[in-house]
């Protein structure tokens, strides 16, 4: 007998699979040069270096031609180093930080400490006396206060977390909601001030020019030559309970979605050639008696007498369920099969659902039996 009988040759799988297996090297190409080719570039949230509609680059090259010098920094340490006299120092996510990393700014003593969205552990270390009130949602708000950033900037979308200053008279609010400030200056404390924004509107890309918040931004984070904006960094951040999706890069995503793309593709080329189903005769018939001979034989062989004798028992429980018209429950099959027989209860159960046979003997008892009552039920 020829392989081609038995199955594909070398040659055949080489054949049917040398176009996918091109497809896929293919792709795995582009997005290994995709991601090599985007592997420097920065697409975070809030990141002076990043493009992206809500990274900040934009707002850092507004501040470094007004001759700030703006330097990102990954780490509490490294900007506690960074940090001069007259430095302003950004926190982007200060509810991301443990309570060590916020001391640690905290001691650095900048002139300016900006917190986006902070929550009451950042307050109570970076601005106490400010506490958080309820969100004010997206909007845009007047200035209504004597800050001269907020009204020289005018409207802005600052609307978001709002605070709670009574504890603070001396702080100044600005762009109130509902009776309270989304952004709250501190007052001085040897000679550092800190500003409270409730929402990072004013700082993105896409959201930049939209009403006065370029300026606010501007007035705000470049009242000193030296910006340190802290993002940190992987090893600063909590672990995060993210999926295998999650942590894979944006270009690997979006090569997965081409590859899966690809493989229905694939499958829709190869089911093309599927057509109605052909009959065609078997080479050898088997008949059903030598197929529960063959069956016997294995439990035999096995010596699995349990196993035949539950199937015997399942297969004339069904039976007699079926000829009664009665409920398939063991309490309801007896009560049936007693009410048309001469069989006690205890008769019954031990056919149906009584102990296993010890021995062949007992088990072809049991056959005769279940076989005999089978009859006895559909004759009465």
């Amino acid at each position: 007998m020829s392989d081609t009988a038995l199955g594909p040759t070398t040659e055949q799988v080489w054949r049917r699979m040398r176009a996918p297996l091109a497809l896929f090297a293919l792709v795995l190409i582009v997005v290994s040069a995709l991601v090599l080719i985007r592997g420097d570039r920065h697409e975070g949230r809030l990141d002076p270096r990043s493009t992206h509609p809500q990274g900040s680059k934009a707002l850092a090259q507004l501040l470094r031609a007004r001759g700030v010098e703006v330097h990102p920094v990954r780490s509490a340490a490294e900007a506690a180093r960074a940090i001069r006299p007259d430095s302003t120092l950004v926190v982007p996510f200060p509810n991301l930080l443990a309570d060590a990393q916020l001391r640690t700014l905290a001691a650095a003593g900048p002139a300016r400490t900006v917190l986006v969205r902070p929550g009451e552990a950042a307050l109570a270390i970076l601005a106490p006396g400010v506490h958080t009130a309820p969100d004010a949602g997206r909007r845009t708000l007047q200035p209504r206060c004597a800050l001269p950033a907020a009204t020289r900037a005018g409207d802005a979308d600052t609307g978001g977390v709002r605070f709670d200053t009574d504890l603070l008279p001396d702080a100044t609010g600005c762009y109130l909601y509902a009776g309270r400030p989304t952004l709250v200056l501190t007052p001085p404390r040897a000679s550092h001030d800190t500003v409270v924004l409730g929402s990072a509107g004013p700082l993105v890309n896409d959201r930049l020019d939209d009403n006065g918040n370029a300026a606010l931004a501007l007035n705000l984070l470049g009242a000193h030559p030296h910006l340190v904006w802290y993002l940190p960094g992987a090893d600063e951040l909590p672990p995060a309970d993210d999926s295998l999706w999650d942590l894979l890069p944006a270009g690997w995503r979006w090569g997965a979605a081409q590859l899966a793309v690809a493989a229905v593709l694939l499958a829709l080329w190869r089911a093309r050639r599927l057509g109605p189903v052909v009959t065609e005769p078997l080479p050898v018939v088997v008949r059903a008696a030598e197929t529960v001979e063959g069956r016997a034989r294995l439990y035999r062989r096995a010596r699995a007498r349990d196993t035949a004798a539950e199937l015997l028992r399942a297969a004339a429980r069904e039976q007699l369920a079926r000829v009664l018209g009665a409920d398939p429950s063991e309490a309801a099959l007896i009560a049936s099969i007693t009410a048309r027989t001469d069989h006690t209860t205890a008769h019954v159960h031990a056919l149906l659902y009584g102990a296993n046979p010890e021995s062949d003997e007992a088990l072809v008892t049991l056959s005769d039996e279940l076989d005999a009552l089978i009859r006895q039920v559909r004759t009465t």
